[in-house]
């Protein structure tokens, strides 16, 4: 079976130039002794606002391996699918996101949860899992309503699971299971019982990636309690240890987290609980790539500034056809946006200032970043003209992907100091 290393990262790279430039901060963290194992994940969606096919995935990741002269595992990432888009990625991708959210809260039949709530009877009272302190009081109106909440969204996981495998030949790609984009937190108990029906639909998921509480926002840091976060991890890392033996799941099987990216206030609780037990983590960065080719563009000057002062003008004037996709991890306060008039007298330093992710930088506009984060699909609209700038500022851009991820990212979270 194919396998994921104990730490992963998911590289978005939206318009396909910074492979290498991610690459160089893998094989940096692994020359610091921190093995990852690279995931270039691209979703359906941005496939049809860019243009793109999964195969442009494929190519641009073993292009980048093959030039890097990187020997050890990486994968292509079908990312959030369902069972309507996952036939369009089946040959390119040897790693699939279930993306379950949709159906959440959909009913299977009286029959089907019947079924479940008899083989989970032996749960009902406390339930004690080792390091909790708690035990969980797990009664038959709880399991009911667990039942009527997971039940067929667990399904529908095998059905896709099933649906790959079929076309992929078991064991010849990773899984990974999704609940977080919908609204409520998955409570730890509710883990649990997530991860029984998806036994019981013999999915071999290596990494879930459930909702936490607090907001993940696209490309800025988490909106919440670090600390209440920190109990949240630490009590459903160790309900999936305690399911892995009970329920026979991959012994790997691990944590992930989506809109991961940016996420620094959490780094440090993410980094001390994987090293308390030895556990691993799939972060996923996705989009901040984008906004580190504006970055560098900005910082180019020239018409590469005049390019994405354009896009920012663009952004604010469409901001809520913009932002509607992705109400549940955007949240930007207009009246702190700046004016396009007021953006197009800055320099270079200026705008690249108010989009680095840098909280101690009187210029950082979070709101800003949040905007231009979601306002890739302008710079597609010029796709012609967005490449030329890339690549002939390559230099420049490439530098600021890999200051992102390695710097800002992976030193954070594995604690690589130099």
């Amino acid at each position: 079976m194919k396998k994921l290393g104990k730490y992963s990262m998911g590289l978005g790279d939206r318009f396909g130039r910074q492979a290498e430039a991610q690459l160089k901060a893998i094989i940096d963290a692994g020359k610091n002794g921190i093995e990852i194992t690279p995931v270039w994940n691209k979703s359906n969606r941005e496939h049809i606002i860019i243009g793109t096919e999964p195969g442009d995935v494929r190519k641009e990741a073993d292009a980048a391996v093959k030039t890097m002269k990187f020997n050890k595992p990486y994968f292509v990432d079908a990312d959030h699918i369902n069972f309507d888009t996952v036939g369009r990625f089946i040959e390119a991708s040897d790693f699939f996101t279930i993306d379950v959210a949709s159906y959440i809260g959909q009913k299977s039949c009286d029959m089907d949860i019947d079924t479940f709530i008899k083989y989970a009877e032996k749960y009902r009272g406390k339930l004690s899992i080792q390091g909790i302190p708690k035990p969980f009081n797990i009664t038959g109106t709880y399991l009911r309503q667990v039942a009527e909440k997971y039940l067929f969204a667990t399904k529908m996981a095998g059905i896709i699971y099933r649906k790959i495998e079929k076309l992929k030949g078991q064991g010849n790609f990773v899984t990974e299971v999704s609940m977080d984009e919908v609204s409520e937190p998955q409570t730890p108990a509710e883990l649990f019982f997530i991860l029984m029906m998806l036994s019981i639909e013999k999915i071999p998921l290596q990494t879930i990636a459930p909702k936490f509480q607090g907001r993940f926002n696209k490309g800025v840091d988490y909106v919440g309690n670090p600390e209440l976060f920190a109990l949240e991890f630490e009590t459903n890392l160790l309900v999936i240890r305690h399911a892995v033996k009970l329920f026979n799941l991959p012994e790997n099987l691990k944590i992930s987290i989506h809109s991961g990216s940016d996420k620094f206030s959490l780094y440090p609780h993410i980094g001390r609980i994987i090293r308390k037990y030895d556990a691993g983590i799939h972060l996923k960065t996705a989009g901040t790539t984008w906004l580190e080719e504006v970055t560098g563009l900005a910082l180019a000057g020239g018409e590469a500034l005049a390019f994405v002062k354009e896009i920012y003008q663009s952004a604010y004037e469409k901001i809520d056809e913009l932002c509607a996709p992705y109400a549940d991890v955007i949240d930007i306060k207009k009246e702190r946006l700046p004016s396009p008039a007021e953006v197009m007298k800055w320099d270079s330093k200026k705008f690249a200032s108010a989009i680095i992710h840098d909280s101690n930088n009187p210029n950082y506009n979070p709101d800003m970043r949040q905007l231009i984060h979601v306002g890739y699909k302008l710079a597609a609209h010029k796709m012609d003209e967005y490449l030329n700038l890339l690549d002939k500022n390559s230099k420049v851009v490439s530098e600021c992907v890999y200051e992102n991820l390695y710097n800002r990212h992976i030193r954070r979270l594995f604690g690589i100091k130099e």
